[in-house]
């Protein structure tokens, strides 16, 4: 449980076009303010198809880009060239465009011999980026799962129990995943949710509701000391209002 209460601030968006443009301005700002008091700037984003456009749009913004370094939250153990792979994800958006590709984009190294070792590698590196313990990241972009997962921490699962580690092994939708954990989530400067589809409805109530349990909804363990951003579209919102 937390030791402090964790404070959201919900945007709504009309449509998934207007999402992706409040997500870039978010991001590319947070990354100015970051790089105001430090000379680099570490940020975690999401995978997954909902920040797809967000991504080819934070491309386009004119930051100092070779300072910052990108990593994933989670990542699918799969090749690279998967499909199903968010470094490929990354790379197809963000990183084809101009300026960003002079970013410094970290992947998780999923070509090692097992899912223990890529977790391992990981952690090394997001310690060696990251200053702090639990590491503190910039800012960090998170998805929500219909199911209330966050990141690789899925309802029921081990790795949303882990505290210990920076990174941990994760396992959902039949897939081994390699995910920051509950600590490192907590820690980042500034945390955004970004949430889009009716699918969603029930999901972001449940985040948005203080009484819900993080054991059913894994994405309520990220309680960072300052406000969460909640960017919602239209069709997520729906449900609240509803609900309320």
């Amino acid at each position: 449980m937390a030791s402090h209460p964790v404070s959201y601030r919900l945007e709504v968006a009309v449509d998934a076009t207007e999402l992706a443009r409040r997500a870039a301005e978010r991001i590319a700002t947070a990354i100015d303010l970051a790089l105001d008091e430090r000379d680099r700037c570490q940020i975690a984003l999401a995978g997954g198809s909902t920040p797809a456009l967000a991504y080819g749009r934070l491309g386009q913004e004119h930051l100092p880009w070779e300072r910052v370094d990108v990593l994933l939250g989670d990542e699918r153990w799969v090749p690279a060239a998967d499909p199903a792979s968010n470094a490929r994800m990354i790379q197809a958006t963000l990183l084809s465009q101009e300026p960003a590709r002079r970013a410094r984009f970290h992947p998780v190294p999923t070509d090692l011999p097992t899912p223990e070792a890529s977790a391992d590698a990981f952690e090394a590196l997001v310690r060696q980026l990251c200053p702090g313990d639990p590491p503190v990241f910039d800012l960090l972009l998170l998805g929500l799962g219909d199911d209330g997962h966050t990141a690789s921490l899925f309802p029921g699962s081990v790795a949303a129990t882990v505290r210990e580690r920076a990174v941990t092994v994760g396992s959902g939708k039949g897939m081994e995943r390699i995910t920051l954990t509950a600590p490192v989530l907590s820690a980042a400067r500034q945390v955004v949710f970004l949430v889009s589809g009716e699918g969603k409805q029930q999901a972001l109530a449940r985040l948005l509701d203080p009484e819900e349990p993080a054991e059913r909804t894994p994405a309520r363990l990220v309680q960072p000391r300052s406000p969460v951003l909640v960017l919602a579209d239209a069709s997520a919102a729906a449900g609240l209002a509803a609900a309320g």
